[in-house]
């Protein structure tokens, strides 16, 4: 039976990889936005004024943070966005981050992945993980800000699937978002991804940004514990895998403060894309001095000892800390207990 409590087999790294990472101020994975320009309006993510994108990262600028990153031990790159399909030095930088010795996993919504794409992707082994919150192409429109995005996202699948995703040599995954709207039909989503090697990336929503204004989506607490709990006997029974249920990644766990980080596209660092607290811009100062001074970071590497509340007498506080995200979007304090893991709700004032 595969366990995925033994380690943390969702990033692939193990403990003791992980802890050696953090105490030398050291990166095993790196986040970076080359450009938040998107083509979809998805009602729980957000969406910047048009002059924001008037002083992103150049791609001078991009090398030199991912050569950065490299240098620090990162060994995988995540591009977020935005749109990275629809980025127009998307293959250079590509080639750019493998050529360097890093792997590449890449968040898409679908809309630029053509049949030649995704072969073009598969030739080099990007890890593709494609955005898909529902079976039902109106709910996804509407989830996605997107007239034919559910179409969209089934072309992108039938492109990927006949390039050879998913396979041993190039992972997929499917990233899903939990919502009100899709609430019930996420088991038989699962599985139908389980039964293809697809991963399923399901989380909770930060409550961030165009979420806060879109309480629609919101999910109790109890309902999400009932979710994560018949997902994982779903998984155990019919799959063979076992994992511990907490927030805010079904079957994974969050631990990514230890040894990654975020660039935005202006190139601020934050410590994830919930943490919005800026520690420092890789335009001004190199990201080995922001990731080895930043107070932050430190607080949250050694969060056995910093986090608060409930949350720091939880039996899982060695390898779970929640939502660092959702802690501080709803409580302004980063070390809070996450409000919305139904392990401490009720026991939060």
């Amino acid at each position: 039976m595969e366990s995925c409590t033994r380690g943390l087999c969702d990033f692939e790294f193990d403990r003791e990889t992980i802890a050696r990472a953090a105490a030398e101020n050291r990166l095993l994975t790196m986040e970076i936005e080359f450009s938040l320009r998107c083509n979809f309006r998805c009602p729980y993510c957000y969406v910047p004024a048009e002059s924001y994108f008037d002083d992103e990262l150049t791609p001078d600028e991009i090398r030199d943070v991912l050569v950065q990153a490299r240098d620090l031990g990162a060994r995988r790159i995540i591009i977020l966005g935005g749109e990275p399909s629809i980025f127009p030095h998307i293959r250079e930088m590509i080639d750019f981050i493998q050529a360097r010795g890093m792997d590449v996993e890449m968040f898409t919504n679908g809309s630029g992945i053509s049949a030649e794409f995704s072969r073009w992707l598969f030739n080099r082994r990007v890890r593709v993980v494609l955005k898909m919150n529902t079976f039902d192409p109106e709910l996804q429109d509407r989830l996605s800000g997107h007239r034919g995005a559910g179409r969209t996202i089934a072309a992108a699948i039938d492109h990927l699937k006949r390039a050879g995703y998913p396979s041993q040599e190039a992972f997929m995954a499917v990233s899903t978002i939990i919502c009100r709207q899709n609430l019930d039909e996420l088991p038989r989503l699962w599985c139908w991804l389980r039964d293809q090697g697809i991963a399923p990336y399901f989380e909770i929503i930060t409550p961030q940004a165009n979420a806060l204004e879109n309480r629609w989506l919101e999910v109790g607490t109890a309902e999400l514990q009932t979710l994560f709990e018949g997902l994982a006997a779903i998984d155990k029974e019919r799959y063979g895998r076992t994992w511990d249920v907490q927030p805010p990644l079904v079957g994974n766990r969050c631990l990514r403060h230890q040894f990654s980080c975020l660039v935005t596209s202006k190139g601020e660092v934050m410590p994830c894309v919930g943490v919005t607290l800026p520690l420092g811009s890789v335009r001004h100062t190199p990201l080995k001095e922001i990731i080895a001074n930043s107070s932050v970071l430190k607080d949250l590497k050694d969060h056995r000892r910093t986090i608060k509340g409930p949350c720091r007498e939880c039996e899982l506080a060695d390898g779970c800390y929640g939502c660092r995200g959702a802690a501080y979007q709803l409580t302004g304090d980063y070390l809070a207990s996450d409000p919305l893991c139904w392990r401490n709700a009720s026991k939060i004032s």
